[in-house]
Parts: structure tokens; C-alpha cells; sequence
């Protein structure tokens, strides 16, 4: 059986939130649970993150420098997104924050989710659970809202937010 290295969306969601654990001690049950992603694809993820040297041979620690690189100059590429039709949903991009006291703008940007709280063009997240699993952690919300910028926004907003990222991480 020949198994498949190339990167998912879910690898980059499971990354930034090990990023946003810090020191802390994390699992992937835990991860699992967090995340609404099988425990199986977390162990998948790690897998292909280790082959393509986004985290340690441990499976424990993110390479920032990489990871950092691979959002910087890849993501947009890899992962791409256009804005879509007008949905209901949770903020994203430069209609989240930190983004949204820096960056004004009549067009809101949205993950599709139906118990959201703002209207906007629909932006498809990197995996399918990311609405409700940033419902109860703020700091992976506004991780994925600037990783979001880099995907669809303009080059100012690309900037601003590739900086704020390498603040955070």
C-alpha cells in the first residue's frame, strides 16, 4: 500500500492549534475533540506534517520557521479561495479580529455556519468543523481569520496579517 504524503487543509488547522497550545502539554484525543476531526486524521496529519518538516520528528513540536514560511508564501497557492455568494456565518479575514479594528470595510467575509452572527461572502474554511471549533477557543479564531486574509485578501491585507502571525506564533 502506497501511502499518500501531500499536505490536507486539516494538516494546517491541526498545526495552528498545536501553535496555539503553546507549552502546554496537548494529545490527540484531545486535539480530536477540540478540533471535531477523528483521531485517526490527527494521527494522519501528523504524519504528513512530519514528511513535509511542518513539525518535529517527535510529532510534538511545530517548526514555526516553516510553518510560517508555508503560510507566508504558499498557503494562498495550495489552498486557494474566492469569495462567494451572501451567507450567514462566523467572522473571517479582515471582518475578524485582530484584522477588523485595522482594516475597514463594506464587504464582510464569512465561514458558512447557520448559528452565526454576521452576513457576509462566503469564504469555504480550511476544513469543514473550523465554525464550530473556534466557537470555544477564541485565539485559534483569530489565527484561522488572518491565515484567511492571506488566502483571499489584498496584498496590504496579505502583509498585515503575515505580520500579526509571526507576532502571535
Amino acid at each position: 500500500m502506497k501511502s499518500n504524503n501531500t499536505l490536507k487543509p486539516q494538516d494546517i488547522l491541526i498545526l495552528l492549534k498545536i501553535c496555539t497550545l503553546e507549552k502546554q502539554k496537548w494529545f490527540q484525543h484531545t486535539l480530536a475533540e477540540d478540533l471535531n476531526i477523528s483521531q485517526s486524521e490527527i494521527s494522519e496529519c501528523l504524519s504528513r506534517s512530519k514528511y513535509s518538516g511542518l513539525i518535529d520528528a517527535s510529532r510534538k513540536r511545530v517548526n514555526l520557521l516553516n510553518l510560517l514560511e508555508f503560510l507566508q508564501y504558499g498557503i494562498k497557492y495550495v489552498f486557494p479561495q474566492q469569495p462567494g455568494a451572501l451567507v450567514r456565518g462566523i467572522a473571517t479575514a479582515h471582518s475578524a479580529p485582530p484584522l477588523n479594528n485595522k482594516i475597514q470595510s463594506d464587504q464582510n467575509y464569512v465561514w458558512p455556519y447557520a448559528r452565526g452572527n454576521m452576513r457576509g461572502q462566503a469564504i469555504q474554511p480550511l476544513y469543514k468543523s473550523v465554525p464550530k471549533a473556534v466557537l470555544n477557543d477564541q485565539n485559534l479564531h483569530e489565527i484561522l481569520a488572518l491565515v484567511d486574509a492571506i488566502r483571499v485578501g489584498k496584498v496590504r491585507e496579505q502583509n498585515l496579517a503575515i505580520s500579526l502571525l509571526k507576532e502571535r506564533l
